[in-house]
Order: structure tokens, then C-alpha cells, then sequence
């Protein structure tokens, strides 16, 4: 649905120029629509020279594209492709490399790919065959033109169903019923979901992100970042229901005594085979719109060697799915996976460890491994064992498990006896300060004692001279 934005174009570049450094949406006072499909925006002109719409569109667009791409300025980093979306970022799901960045930390509004993180709450909290019952406030809020199933109060799923309604149809009653639901079997509520919904955020390192309901329906104090969702598309990998229910074209809930029967198809074109746009390494993701957060979306994609995360908010024009596409094989084609094991030459270093996700860097072109600098985090404990950490700047590539050398171990100790001989000394020393104070102590008590002494065998003396000198 097209929507025609008023106001001069003037005040649309300049509310973009404001998110970008600011960091925070600019509020709008239109109603929301959630999961429209994008749409192109057009505009007046306040200026004395009066723009057609098509004029007015490619300015904006044109002001949007070349924000500044913040990984370009890094050094000796490949060029990245600027993008219509005023926020977009390329993370490698198995390290949480950062590979492309453009304002990836300023506060934007989400819509629908709130529901990845919905799901992500229910899988760890509930079981996919867990009843979901719809209450009077799961369907009452829902408005006639915003995303649903039609689902009615009383109705019942089960929740690998209604995880199929929330991230294919985008049904906000069900994404609604769902945090309803798990939140009660939990032991809770609904309020509690939305408080584990921006806990779980927070502990995957989430910073710049407030969620206040399950679906995305806007609301200005419901934002995100899109470092923060890249994260929680990273956290998804561990789950693959998730992309088996993300992978499939059209789903069907069979009536039963409690519903009717519903059927509904995928949203995210880039999954949809036959689709113009068809992207054959995307394996799972989210679309998302209203009018205030405009067309976003959560990709995540697996060419067989590498796992990317890639998010675009605030996309503006028909450019949700070309500026995702451009970023993906910006990755695939400027970026390798190299392997620790194959490369690490440190003394301190034995052998590395085969574990998950771990045990590579992601190297961009024209960079080699000789270029980052490893970091040793041995183990506490024995310290046999330890993480590697692999910087190129200040940006963490990559990580390894390893084993440390016998030689790494003897100069750590030797370090550790070095530390431990002087706080021994220390705490000798402390402990012969305080034997002199107790002793001093003691040496001041002793006199006292010896002065009330004397002054109690003065005093009866005194007693004695008196009852003489009565008795004369």
C-alpha cells in the first residue's frame, strides 16, 4: 500500500538525518499497519521550485542511500553497497563478527520481525505441543486492517501451530496468544513474556532496545536496534524448528472441535522458490511493515560455508529485498572463513580444540591472518585450557578453543608463584603490624592495670589512717 507522506521533502531528510545521529525513531502520528507490503513514499516541497512525486521519491531515496556506511571507513575493509535503509548490518551467526555496519545501533522501530524474537522466548520456554488458548484480550485488540488469522476468543492450537501463524501469516492475536500462553504455563503472564522478551535481548548483548508487546504493532516506546536483532537472529541458529517453520511456503491448521480450519502462506519472498525474488542461500527470516517503521526485515542465509545474519530497518521504496541481497553477497564475495587451526603459529598455543562455532575467523579481502591479534583467556582452574580471541583493530573476527603449551603453562605459574611469594609477603608483613599493635595494646592495658592497682592500695591505706587516728 502506497502512502503519501505530508509535508516538504525538507522535513523527510531532515527527520532521517536526525535518526541517524541521534540514534532515536522520529515519532509520526499516523495509524499503523502492520505487514503491508513495502511501499514507495512521495511528497510536496515546500520550496519555491515544486517537485512531482517521482522527483520528490528519488530525492528521498537518494538522501537515505548515501547515509554513511560506517564499516567503509574502517581500515582495509572491502566497500560496501549502500543501502535505502537507513540501518542495515551483515553478522556471522557462528562468531558474531560484525562484517557490514551502517548505523547499527540507532533506535528504529521493528514491526513484525518482533515476532523472531517471540519465538525465540516460546521455544525456550514452552513446548511445541503446549495448548494456546485465545482469551478475550489476545483477538480484542486487533484492528480491521492489521495482520491475522481470524482467530476468535475461546479458540484453541497448539503452539507448534501458532508459531506457524506468527512467523508465515504474521498474526498479531496469535503472536499475542502466544506470549499469553507461554507466559501462564510458565508460571506467569503475559507482562512477564515481554519482560523475558527484552531480558533474553540483554543477555545476548542487546543495548539499544525496549519491546512492549509480542507482535510489533507500533507503539513509540517499542524499538530496536538492528545490532541487537542480528543478534537474536544469531541466537536462532541453535533452534532449528524455527527455520523449519520459516522454510515452509503455505501451512494449513486443520479444523478441529475448538477452531476452523486456516490456511496461509510465507511472506519473506526471498524463501519463496519461483518468486522474482528467490534468493537460494536464504533459509529463514521475517518481514515486517507499518507506516511508521516502514518495510524491515530479518534474513538469515547459509551458502554451505558461511552463516550470515543480515537486518535492514527502516527501508524506504521497494528495496526491502534488493538491499538485503546486495548485502548478503557483498559478504559471501569480499569474506572467507578461515580456519585457527590451519594458521596459528603462538608458542603459547598446543593445539586447537574442535568445538561448535568456534575454531575460525572471518577475514576480509585484502587481510590476513598474520594481520589480527590473538587474545589468550586461559580457563580458570588448571589453565590447560583457554579461549582465542582474533581482533583485526578493535573489531573480534573470530574465536577458537584451544589447549595452551606446556612452555605457557610453566611461565604461568612461574607468574603465579611470583604473585602468590608476594602476597605472602604482604599478608607476613601485615601480620606483623598487627602483632606489634596487640602487643602495644596489651603493654597500655598492663599499666593501666598496674595504675588502678596502686590506686586501689593507696585508697586503703588512707581508710587505715583514719580509723587510727579515730580510736585516739
Amino acid at each position: 500500500m502506497i502512502r503519501k507522506i505530508r509535508g516538504g521533502f525538507l522535513l523527510l531528510a531532515f527527520a532521517a538525518v536526525l535518526v541517524s545521529c541521534a540514534g532515536r525513531p522520529v515519532y509520526a502520528t499516523e495509524p499503523s499497519q502492520d505487514d503491508a507490503a513495502a511501499s514507495g513514499e512521495s511528497g510536496e516541497t515546500d520550496s519555491e521550485e515544486e517537485l512531482t512525486p517521482e522527483e520528490a521519491l528519488k530525492k528521498e531515496l537518494d538522501t537515505v542511500y548515501q547515509m554513511e556506511v560506517q564499516s567503509n571507513s574502517w581500515k582495509n575493509w572491502p566497500e560496501g553497497t549502500g543501502t535505502y535503509g537507513e540501518a542495515a548490518i551483515v553478522m556471522d551467526a557462528g562468531t558474531g563478527a560484525i562484517l557490514y555496519a551502517k548505523n547499527i545501533d540507532a533506535h528504529h522501530y521493528p514491526a513484525s520481525i518482533t515476532k523472531v524474537l517471540t519465538t525465540l522466548v516460546a521455544l525456550q520456554n514452552g513446548s511445541l505441543a503446549d495448548p494456546v488458548s485465545f482469551s478475550h484480550e489476545s483477538v480484542a485488540f486487533l484492528k480491521p486492517d492489521e495482520s491475522s488469522i481470524g482467530m476468535k476468543e475461546g479458540n484453541q492450537l497448539t503452539l507448534e501451530q501458532a508459531l506457524y501463524a506468527t512467523l508465515l501469516a504474521s498474526a498479531n492475536e496469535v503472536a499475542y496468544a502466544v506470549g499469553e500462553n507461554v507466559g501462564t504455563a510458565s508460571g506467569h503472564d503475559y507482562t512477564w513474556f515481554i519482560e523475558e522478551m527484552n531480558r533474553v535481548c540483554k543477555e545476548l548483548g542487546g543495548e539499544n532496545s525496549n519491546f512492549v508487546n509480542t507482535n510489533g504493532l507500533h507503539d513509540p516506546n517499542h524499538y530496536t536496534c538492528a545490532r541487537d536483532m542480528a543478534l537474536i537472529g544469531r541466537e536462532l541458529f541453535k533452534y532449528p524448528e524455527f527455520f523449519t517453520i520459516a522454510q515452509t511456503p503455505q501451512y494449513t491448521i486443520p479444523a478441529s472441535g475448538t477452531t476452523e480450519e486456516h490456511v496461509f502462506q510465507q511472506h519473506h519472498q526471498m524463501l519463496i522458490p519461483n518468486e522474482s525474488e528467490y534468493y537460494p542461500y536464504a533459509i529463514g527470516g521475517k518481514t515486517g511493515y507499518t507506516s511508521d517503521a516502514l518495510s524491515t526485515l530479518i534474513t538469515m542465509a547459509d551458502n554451505g560455508n558461511m552463516q550470515l545474519v543480515c537486518v535492514v530497518l527502516k527501508t524506504h521504496g521497494v528495496n526491502v529485498y534488493p538491499d538485503t541481497r546486495n548485502l548478503l553477497e557483498y559478504v559471501f564475495q569480499n569474506f572467507q572463513k578461515v580456519s585457527v587451526a590451519d594458521n596459528e603459529t603462538s608458542e603459547d598455543v598446543e593445539e586447537i580444540l574442535e568445538e561448535e562455532n568456534s575454531g575460525y575467523v572471518m577475514l576480509p579481502s585484502g587481510i590476513s591472518f598474520e594481520d589480527l591479534k590473538m587474545e589468550l583467556i586461559p580457563d580458570e582452574g588448571t589453565g590447560k585450557e583457554a579461549t582465542l580471541n582474533y581482533y583485526y583493530e578493535d573489531r573480534l573476527l573470530g574465536s577458537a578453543r584451544a589447549k595452551v603449551s606446556d612452555s605457557y603453562i610453566e611461565n604461568h605459574s612461574a607468574q603465579v608463584k611470583d604473585i602468590s611469594g608476594e602476597k605472602a609477603e604482604t599478608e607476613k608483613e601485615g601480620k606483623g603490624l598487627v602483632s606489634v599493635a596487640i602487643l602495644a595494646a596489651a603493654v597500655v592495658l598492663l599499666l593501666i592495670l598496674i595504675l588502678l592497682f596502686i590506686r586501689v592500695i593507696r585508697k586503703r591505706k588512707q581508710r587505715r589512717r583514719r580509723r587510727r587516728r579515730r580510736r585516739r
